[in-house]
């Protein structure tokens, strides 16, 4: 009896193992720490395990695996399978994404800036610009427009913009040189350094953004309705990983990837809704600009960037008017 136990314990034991050796084991890239920004990486996890009995799983790393600047290299050498990255950090490596960062497009909503995301990712000039690292775009980050936490006396005019010394990456940073201000691009963890030392005299995030990374506990004030843009962030997974999953595996990552988004969109709402209570908390006084300014803002950046953008894209053989044609015919579609 003692052998036949012994005998069966060897046997699960081995089994075990076999069953952990096929087991398919992800690693993914993200950096900072959990947040709504990385919600819909943590849905899907949670969505693909329930859907292949734990047989197929991601290892999240927040900055464990490469910097977020290295992301798209990393997926590129198979160094890890999924990654975030925001295409304002490389615009040279993802130039085709950068059709959403431009100034003004017309995004209202997180639903909206889903759908553009989705349209673009799924361009066939967008998946072969993204393929040259390897990559295959899965789902987007969505996040609201950007908007200000700044030091010192309130930018409530283009005019005040002058000289403003303003954390703001890929068409952000485009957008506030046109009305004299000095973009950075130091990353978003770097944020509230360059704020505390006086690097930067204001950050461009989105809400959570400044939750996240503290520069709201820099803030003087803030600018509601400013609105120029945003960045988009991708998720994206290595083709290779991708391509060989077993065919269970890929329906459950695919299938999945709605869902995990109106994880996200829900989480999201649930940070606009405390914002105004943690201005308040902070004393943090919100600036909103008059229509007149906002005008003069617009004028200044969306259409010359829009413009320039186009004649960039085309030179380098990118069809950039179709990618801005696109953009606006499904916000159209979306409304």
């Amino acid at each position: 009896m003692k052998k036949f136990a012994n005998t069966a314990a060897v046997a699960a034991l081995v089994t075990a193992m076999a069953s952990g050796a096929m087991a398919t084991e992800w690693n993914v890239s993200v950096w900072g720490k959990p947040r709504v920004f990385t919600s819909h990486i943590e849905k899907l996890n949670e969505l693909i395990q329930a859907k292949t009995n734990g047989e197929f799983k991601l290892n999240i790393s927040y900055g464990g695996l490469s910097s977020n600047k290295e992301n798209l290299d990393g997926i590129s050498i198979g160094a890890f399978e999924m990654a975030q990255f925001c295409a304002g950090y490389h615009e040279d490596k993802n130039p085709t994404l950068t059709v959403l960062e431009l100034p003004f497009i017309g995004v209202n909503t997180l639903a909206e800036e889903v759908a553009v995301s989705m349209a673009v990712y799924a361009h066939p000039a967008v998946a072969k610009d993204l393929g040259r690292w390897n990559a295959r775009l899965l789902m987007p980050s969505p996040m609201p427009q950007y908007n200000l936490v700044g030091t010192g006396e309130p930018r409530d005019t283009v005019a005040k913009m002058n000289g403003l010394r303003v954390r703001a990456t890929g068409g952000l940073g485009e957008a506030f040189k046109t009305v004299g201000a000095v973009p950075t691009s130091v990353t978003a963890t770097e944020a509230y350094n360059a704020m505390e030392s006086g690097v930067v005299d204001t950050v461009a995030f989105a809400q959570h953004a400044h939750f996240a990374y503290r520069t709201i506990d820099q803030a003087d004030w803030w600018t509601a309705n400013l609105n120029p843009g945003t960045v988009n962030c991708p998720v994206v997974v290595n083709t290779d990983a991708y391509d060989a999953l077993s065919d269970d595996e890929r329906a459950a990552l695919d299938s999945s990837v709605e869902e995990a988004l109106t994880t996200y969109l829900a989480q999201y709402g649930e940070i606009l809704k405390k914002w105004d209570g943690v201005l308040a908390e902070k004393n943090v006084t919100k600036v909103m600009l008059s229509d007149e300014e906002l005008g003069k803002f617009r004028e200044a950046a969306a259409g010359p960037a829009r413009a320039a953008w186009i004649e960039k894209m085309t030179a380098q053989g990118i069809p950039a008017q179709e990618l801005v044609d696109l953009v606006d015919t499904t916000l159209a579609g979306t409304r």
